[in-house]
């Protein structure tokens, strides 16, 4: 566990998502936009989005159809629709227009589970919080870090294993996953932790 830790804050010391925003409502956004969508393609569609509605005041007010055009290449880009109205109204009302900054709170948004709340605290933030998407499930399970089923308890396995450095580890197992250790053609013959894999498999959160 020690060594593998240690590797990984080595190899990705300044680990950060590829996310691209420049505040707090902006990273929110992107990471809800993110859910079963690529990172690239989230870029492609906030710039316009953010454009129109620069902040939660804006958004609270917007037309769900307007919104849906904006954001229509992402998926299922309805329903994230609804959820960014949802949220930003929300955070008008009960929040004086400012992303809250707590885990629970953020998870009391419309479609911002504890995922998505612990990689904006921990990417903002700089918050121990580790985060499990679908690389980071392929990645830990592979190396034998975690044989839970969920997302949720591989997250609490990471947890405990690590300890410390989460949002880090969160975002360095991201990038490794994303394109080293990849689904279907892992690069294991250059791999810096293949000494500790347990499996090729390509596991997948039940």
């Amino acid at each position: 566990m020690v060594n593998i830790k240690n590797s990984f804050l080595e190899h990705y010391k300044d680990a950060q998502t590829e996310l691209q925003y420049t505040n707090l409502y902006e990273l929110l956004i992107a990471v809800m936009l993110s859910a079963q969508c690529t990172d690239k393609r989230v870029n492609m569609v906030t710039p316009a989005l953010f454009k129109a509605y620069p902040s939660t005041k804006e958004l609270s007010k917007a037309d769900l159809g307007s919104v849906a055009e904006i954001i229509k290449s992402v998926s299922f880009f309805n329903a994230k629709a609804k959820n960014l109205i949802a949220m930003a109204k929300k955070v008008e009302i009960e929040f004086n227009g400012e992303i809250p900054t707590n885990q629970k709170d953020l998870m009391s948004l419309s479609g911002v589970g504890q995922k998505s709340a612990n990689v904006v605290l921990g990417e903002f933030l700089g918050m121990n919080y580790m985060a499990v998407d679908t690389h980071v499930f392929r990645v830990s399970h592979r190396l034998g870090l975690s044989k839970s089923k969920s997302a949720i308890d591989t997250e609490k396995d990471l947890t405990k294993a690590f300890k410390d450095n989460l949002n880090i580890l969160h975002q360095a197992f991201v990038l490794f996953g994303r394109y080293q250790c990849k689904a279907l053609k892992p690069m294991c013959g250059d791999c810096f932790v293949a000494m500790y894999c347990v499996s090729k498999a390509n596991f997948k959160p039940q």
